[in-house]
């Protein structure tokens, strides 16, 4: 039997007298337009509301999913080539469930090692082909329209040297292209080519699209049990489902605290585990909450956090800063490989006696509690979410529970958790500059905003000696 996920909430509400602090009672006040918004996303078949198709990822089958990922494990290097939610959800993944420097020990394993060609740098993407085996590499392409111009100029490179050193048949045998369902340039590359294709659900946006085979191809080549984390994403879902008393259901609460304390000014939210291997979680959080929820002038903003590294950076604004900040804590309660901090012998060392025999994870533990404890005598409103273990079931679960917080929080402000008109906006300035045709008039616009960027330029003159 598994155990539990808690969510501690009562740091995050204020004293009923104290003026302008957030109570239950204003939670409860909520319960009404949290009810909407949650039938709202549960009946997103029925509605058509576009973007919702996440919510049923955790009941797909992976199993041509698995079967690809087969392939791909006999690999000794696997490129994935995407960007946003192509890739932050993949990084996510293996940095919290493969062992710490895995292309070090992959081989090991008897798994490939792993690279992610995300951003636009030929330094990087040069650096990536140079370490690969291009005998052995396998490439994963993810754009859902396959214009993506980062993706798509990454992968033509890529793309092209597989093609050169093995011939195009046996490239197209080690790509998988992943995108949408029916149409677009990977889907007729695919069909050309002959290469593997996997669809990107329908009403799946890139951020939300981790536990669909955007994420989980590249986890399953690697070892990581995709099954056990649907199956935690499935638990949450079906108990969110059945939680229709707001004090049991975690995600009606954190949505409605969300909302609460923006309105009262604290628009951004900290979130702070405190394991390396979830440090990646923290990026993958804050485009999900940011994509979705920074519109039409609103919205909160994330501030990605690690401990105890942050404590040492951050702490400081947090306790004595301006008020204006919610707190998320993710705690894990056990740990895999913990071990006794050693006794120090020389006389020099004494003062850190009361370290001498404590395990690493009990001090750990003692700065989160400890920080979390700072932040509340500084009045600062704290949300604690804790699991027993970091293992795909309980990570499945946790991703599960943030998106689907992201999208209530996107509803109950009255704004659409599921679209990006910003970043569209400079993706169509991009193909202007690029030449892309019928993108002349964007063009025009970049090139009258770049005369306001450089009406005011100071230089700094440096001689070489």
């Amino acid at each position: 039997m598994k155990g539990c996920l808690e969510f501690h909430y009562g740091a995050a509400l204020g004293e009923p007298s104290a003026p302008e602090a957030v109570t239950f009672k204003n939670v409860r006040n909520l319960l009404p337009h949290l009810q909407k918004a949650d039938s709202l996303l549960r009946s997103h078949q029925e509605n058509g509301m576009e973007g919702a198709g996440w919510l049923l990822l955790p009941y797909e089958s992976p199993s041509r999913i698995l079967e690809i990922a087969s392939h791909l494990a006999s690999m000794s290097d696997v490129i994935q080539i995407g960007i946003g939610g192509s890739a932050l959800g993949n990084l996510m993944l293996h940095n919290a469930l493969l062992p710490p420097y895995w292309n070090d020990s992959a081989h090991n394993l008897s798994r490939p090692r792993f690279y992610m060609a995300d951003n636009v740098d030929p330094e990087e993407n040069k650096s990536i082909w140079d370490n690969v085996d291009p005998q052995n590499t396998a490439l994963i392409v993810v754009s859902k329209s396959g214009t993506t111009a980062e993706t798509m100029a990454n992968f033509l490179f890529f793309w092209n040297k597989l093609k050169e050193r093995l011939g195009a048949e046996e490239a197209a045998k080690r790509t998988v292209v992943i995108t949408d369902p029916e149409k677009g340039v990977l889907r007729a590359f695919a069909q050309e080519t002959g290469c593997f294709v996997l669809p990107i659900p329908k009403g799946v946006g890139g951020r939300y699209s981790v536990l669909s085979s955007v994420g989980l191809l590249s986890a399953a080549s690697l070892g990581i049990d995709i099954e056990s984390l649907l199956a935690g994403a499935r638990e949450m879902s079906d108990f969110l489902a059945a939680a229709q008393n707001i004090e049991e259901n975690p995600a009606w609460i954190i949505s409605a605290l969300a909302w609460l304390h923006a309105k009262r000014e604290r628009n951004m939210l900290v979130f702070m585990p405190y394991i390396d291997r979830l440090s990646m979680l923290s990026e993958w959080f804050a485009q999900l909450w940011g994509e979705s929820l920074g519109k039409e002038g609103r919205g909160s903003t994330p501030i990605k956090a690690l401990g105890t590294i942050d404590q040492h950076s951050q702490l400081q604004l947090y306790t004595e800063g301006p008020d204006d900040k919610l707190f998320m804590f993710l705690n894990v309660q056990d740990v895999k490989d913990d071990f006794e901090i050693p006794k120090g012998d020389e006389k020099s060392l004494l003062p850190l006696s009361y370290l001498f025999g404590q395990s690493m994870h009990k001090l750990r533990s003692a700065e989160e509690l400890s920080t979390a404890s700072a932040l509340v005598k500084a009045g600062c409103p704290v949300l604690w979410l804790q699991i027993p273990t970091l293992d795909p079931f309980y990570l499945g679960a946790v991703l599960f529970l943030l998106e689907y917080v992201t999208a209530l929080t996107g509803l109950i402000m009255e704004i659409n958790p599921f679209n990006q008109p910003g970043v569209e906006q400079g993706k169509r300035y991009t193909y202007g500059l690029m030449g892309r045709e019928g993108f002349d008039e964007e063009k025009q616009e970049v090139n009258s905003f770049s005369k306001v960027l450089s009406s005011r330029i100071i230089t700094v003159p440096f001689c070489e000696k």
